[in-house]
């Protein structure tokens, strides 16, 4: 196993250490390579974003770290994904970033450019990167430079709850049709229950259903020199074709906004929702169901290679760490182990490395995500361009003004300038 055989170069690289120093008496060479002490006792902070089910995976993964690391203590923390970047963005300005953190390729440039994460090349003996194909390797790469990796990757889909559509007589949504047959679905399942379950939520709001309209006309959100990809009609269309649903089909923004952070699927008050596959096990969490299906999402084109495998979901360690190899020990630990594929299964996204999906189980749940991926394999088209810096920003400026427009705060027309104007602010760094 890469662990043991590098727990064997670390004890070789102490020796050679202490050789050179008794030999030089001057210390290590600021060039020299890192090095760990096995007898050493570290504490590590960690966080991630998620919820109770994910919590209770990274438990018991620190757990198992320990095992092997007993010298090695994981302080852990998470949050809800908004606040968890706001949280980042001023530990950053204070030089107090966790030591391993959740990371998202959406903010690669972020905090790559701006010096804040560590290389993990640098670190090479303790991360193995072998175990990654180099299209997944490349999406926690920057310049040349390897600033995370990611923890398994995942497809954009249509959950439904099958208990609750059988409740109210209509049959799950077949998944990869029109949206207009889609909205049709919708609306019948809000009828059939006279309310009390909705078809779903206005889809609109996720900048991510934008994305899969753009990419079965041949374009992206973005373009490979860092501009948007769609113009303010395309956005204005976009939001306007989400009328019907938040016109009495969809669940209301109102109601979502005394639920949250529970989702509408979550909370069993809506039919189906769009996500990515490796929110399947979290949504189980929060429904406590133990069963809920996945469907491809509608297309305008059923020849169209608008999905991908999106490995956003990542892990990082930051440059000012005091203890980069213990760090990157534990980022080994999360991505490549066996143990990691046993505990998270699919839930971080289907495993990216060899080595974790050689330790995952696919069954029930995750063998459901991995017949997902296989069943939309016909659709996965090349990866999108590197997101751009400030792209979770946008990502979020984009779901704030969806959710705006949902509760009437403000016109669609309006909506689309100041997402403009926002983008522009935040392109321009």
């Amino acid at each position: 196993m890469f662990i043991t055989k590098r727990i064997a170069a670390a004890t070789a690289l102490v020796a050679g250490a202490a050789l050179a120093l008794a030999g030089c008496a001057g210390g290590a060479a600021p060039d020299a390579k890192p090095v760990y002490d096995a007898d050493e006792k570290v504490t590590l902070t960690f966080t991630w974003w998620g919820n109770d089910d994910r919590a209770s995976r990274y438990e018991a993964l620190i757990e198992a770290f320990n095992e092997e690391y007993p010298n090695i203590t994981i302080e852990g923390s998470f949050t809800d994904f908004p606040s968890y970047w706001e949280k980042r963005q001023t530990e950053a300005a204070g030089n107090g970033l966790p030591d391993v953190w959740q990371f998202s390729d959406s903010y690669l440039r972020q905090y790559g450019e701006s010096g804040l994460l560590l290389d993990l090349g640098t670190y090479k003996d303790f991360v193995d990167t072998s175990t990654f194909d180099e299209a997944l390797l490349g999406t926690g790469q920057l310049d040349g430079k390897q600033f995370s990796l990611p923890t398994g990757y995942s497809a954009w889909a249509v959950f439904q709850n099958d208990d609750l559509l059988s409740q109210v007589g209509v049959e799950p949504y077949e998944g990869g049709t029109s949206y207009e047959d889609h909205d049709e679905w919708m609306a019948s399942v809000t009828e059939a229950s006279a309310g009390s379950v909705y078809g779903g939520t206005d889809y609109t709001q996720r900048i991510q259903n934008l994305e899969l309209l753009l990419r079965q006309d041949g374009g992206n959100l973005f373009t490979d020199d860092g501009a948007l990809g769609f113009d303010e009609d395309q956005l204005r269309e976009f939001w306007e074709s989400g009328a019907q649903v938040r016109d009495g089909v969809g669940i209301p923004q109102s109601r979502l906004e005394e639920i949250t952070p529970t989702s509408g699927l979550g909370a069993k008050l809506t039919a189906s929702e769009m996500s990515w596959s490796n929110f399947l096990g979290g949504y189980l969490a929060e429904t406590g169901d133990s069963a809920l299906s996945m469907v491809a999402p509608p297309t305008s084109d059923d020849d169209a290679k608008d999905l991908y495998r999106q490995a956003g979901l990542q892990v990082a360690v930051s440059a000012n760490t005091e203890h980069p190899e213990a760090a990157a020990i534990f980022l080994d630990f999360l991505v490549n182990s066996p143990e990691s594929g046993e505990i998270f299964g699919t839930t971080l996204g289907f495993p990216a490395s060899s080595s974790k999906l050689d330790g995952a189980k696919l069954e029930g749940a995750d063998k459901q995500v991995a017949d997902y991926l296989e069943s939309v394999a016909d659709r996965i088209g090349d990866a999108p361009p590197v997101p751009v810096k400030g792209y979770g920003s946008i990502e979020q400026t984009f779901w704030d003004l969806g959710k705006s427009i949902g509760l009437g705060a403000i016109s669609v027309d309006d909506a689309v300038t100041q997402f403009f104007d926002e983008a522009e602010v935040i392109l321009a760094g």
